[in-house]
């Protein structure tokens, strides 16, 4: 009974690890405990002199609802960000499946070079969205796209259609736009002061709770732990989801690049390379 309640629940898979899905969880919980241990102390020595009142709870709900309209503009570039890989392999698809259309009519068109412009790409947006690149070195992948501008300046003199050039000219617009909005969601920080304001409400009521006069019972205990917990959990979920693309950090809350992998993967085929290289995927909950 128990098992089918878990199941229904969708806490995870076997290919789902615990620790990176639950990694915030746990740390958010650290910091509440070590606040809860300094609530401790301030209660035994008596430094406790602030009494509940109305200001203190309308605070607390301004707070609220300052953090939860950040996060709802936040969240609204992190749906963006989801489907920009679908984005990304379309285009690379159509102007793959155009070449290749091309290559069999044309022979002396280096259809393999292409494919490797390709490839290159999708490796070198990997590397730069990557830890050790800091999730927004995207300038080299804007110049592996700008490697395609030549070889479509040379197919209508080898003899391709011009509306086909022209539509694979698009499809590398649509390319470069995608990769420009990646590079302009990981650097650009959404209205700095109002972090500002969210990190200071945040400071001054975790304050102001560790200094607000309680019994010392249980139930204050657990009143003081949500509370903080609510608060800092929504601290580090904004810095999370204002980077969607921030891979290797070990979290699961990064845009999936499972698209990236099986594209990958059917290029290399295509180039008789075998099976692409296994990257590290997050499972699809």
């Amino acid at each position: 009974m128990a098992s089918s309640i878990i199941q229904h629940l969708h806490l995870g898979g076997a290919s789902l690890s615990y620790r990176k899905k639950f990694r915030l969880f746990f740390t958010v919980v650290a910091v509440v405990l070590v606040l809860g241990c300094v609530k401790i102390g301030v209660h035994y020595f008596g430094l406790e002199f602030l009494e509940l009142n109305a200001l203190l709870t309308s605070g607390i709900g301004g707070a609220i609802f300052i953090i939860g309209f950040l996060l709802s503009s936040i969240l609204a570039d992190y749906k963006e960000a989801e489907r920009i890989p679908a984005d990304i392999r379309t285009s690379i698809e159509a102007i793959d499946g155009d070449l290749e259309s091309f290559a069999v009519v044309n022979k002396d068109f280096d259809l393999r070079g292409c494919r490797q412009i390709l490839l290159a790409t999708i490796d070198k947006l990997r590397a730069g969205l990557s830890h050790a690149r800091n999730h927004k070195d995207i300038p080299p992948v804007l110049e592996e796209v700008a490697k395609l501008t030549p070889i479509f300046g040379r197919l209508e003199g080898m003899g391709m259609a011009a509306n086909f050039v022209v539509r694979l000219r698009t499809t590398q617009d649509v390319l470069r736009r995608s990769m420009l909005r990646i590079y302009q969601i990981q650097r650009v920080e959404f209205v700095p002061s109002v972090h500002v304001l969210v990190q200071t409400l945040v400071f001054s009521i975790v304050i102001m709770m560790l200094f607000l006069k309680t019994e010392g019972d249980s139930a204050s205990a657990m009143m003081f732990g949500f509370i903080s917990y609510m608060f800092i959990y929504a601290l580090y979920l904004v810095r999370l989801l204002e980077q969607p693309f921030a891979r290797g950090h070990g979290s699961l809350d990064d845009v999936s690049f499972f698209l990236f992998d099986e594209l990958e993967e059917r290029l290399r085929k295509s180039l008789g390379g075998g099976a692409a290289t296994q990257h590290n995927k997050h499972a699809e909950v």
